[in-house]
């Protein structure tokens, strides 16, 4: 197929659109704009529908009410614009509606800065909105794996009846790259997906209570309400299947690098670096950022691993608790850093990994 050169927003929404996306709102904010600004432009196309809401708490209620009736539906923000969108998000989880959603983010906290940042990690893995629900987040690290990603998500928010985040970074969202483009799902395809959710969706027949979750959040009992989230915690637990990540470098590592998103990118940069300067490096580069894999940090020989250096562009570093959770004491967890817009480096990276190695 074809390579594309495209930035890296405009390819989340033509994955979306390839995706059988067909209707999307949102809200203005940098440095996602190029999301919407393509959605107005591609909609029409299709025949789907874009919407500027007034708000961004309007463009998630519409996409909430356009993915109730069972259309492939997204929003997108950046930061405190996915704040605002919080409420409606926890409801989706509560009325088990499938929506994609993607965060460019940006630095923080408060309205912050434009520039890109990865201090919303809590916010996408711990507390998208009120309740303890949870999502699967995919945090891609190049623009064709944004593509992939958000292309597989709507699949999986169709598979598991649950939102599905987008975790990218500005650095991944405004730069460009050459993608190859997924095939377009045909309209056949799409009416099929639709038929699918006649079971649940509000498409004009009688109203079942026990299938149609989305017609009556805040109004079940509380032992109605203990049976939802016991199944959703069953949901959440089958997704150890879906775990995604990278491990580069780590047959004989001694010291191993872990990031996600633009930072694990710069980190692949550096570990190549560091081996040519003799020190033994590797990566581990969560995509699934929740689940987390776990697994892929038990599998480290730590008779050999002197520490393991987790880079954030966030201070205070945020996925280090997973890290330090995943790692069990077994090795130092140090740390790398850098907020408020500016931009991971290698040679800090490199410094850090330097220090690590002189210490031990």
């Amino acid at each position: 197929m074809a390579r594309l050169f495209m930035k890296g927003c405009e390819a989340i929404a033509e994955a979306a659109v390839r995706a059988g996306c067909r209707f999307f709102a949102g809200y203005p904010i940098t440095p996602q704009n190029e999301i919407p600004e393509y959605f107005a432009r591609r909609m029409p196309e299709v025949g789907g529908t874009f919407v500027q809401g007034e708000s961004e708490v309007a463009s998630i209620s519409m996409v909430y009410g356009a993915a109730s009736a069972g259309t492939r539906s997204m929003t997108s923000s950046s930061s405190p614009g996915v704040a605002l969108k919080s409420e409606g998000i926890s409801y989706c989880a509560a009325a088990r509606i499938p929506i994609v959603y993607a965060n460019i983010s940006r630095g923080g906290p408060g309205v912050g800065s434009i520039q890109p940042a990865q201090q919303d990690y809590f916010q996408a893995t711990r507390a998208s909105g009120n309740g303890g629900f949870q999502m699967m987040v995919l945090a891609p690290s190049t623009v064709q794996e944004a593509v992939d990603l958000t292309y597989a998500a709507f699949d999986l928010a169709d598979r598991d009846r649950n939102p599905v985040l987008i975790l990218a970074d500005g650095v991944v969202g405004t730069m460009m790259e050459p993608v190859v483009l997924p095939e377009m799902k045909s309209p056949e395809e799409i009416a099929a997906i639709q038929a699918d959710k006649r079971s649940w969706a509000c498409v004009g027949h009688h109203l079942d209570y026990a299938n149609r979750a989305w017609i009556r959040p805040g109004q079940w009992s509380t032992a109605k309400m203990q049976q939802v989230n016991e199944e959703a915690a069953a949901l959440y637990a089958s997704w150890e299947k879906d775990v995604k990540v990278e491990e580069y470098r780590l047959d004989d590592a001694q010291v191993v690098l872990t990031a996600y998103g633009i930072s694990a990118r710069i980190c692949k940069s550096a570990v190549d670096r560091l081996r040519s300067q003799g020190v033994k490096a590797g990566l581990i580069r969560p995509i699934t950022v929740h689940p987390f894999p776990f697994a892929a940090y038990d599998r480290l020989d730590y008779g050999r691993v002197k520490a393991v250096v987790d880079v954030e562009m966030s201070i205070p570093a945020q996925m280090v608790d997973d890290v330090r959770a995943a790692v069990k004491d077994r090795c130092p967890v140090e740390t790398c850093l850098c907020s408020g817009g500016n931009i991971m480096s290698r040679d800090a990276v490199i410094g850090a990994v330097n220090a690590v190695m002189e210490g031990n």
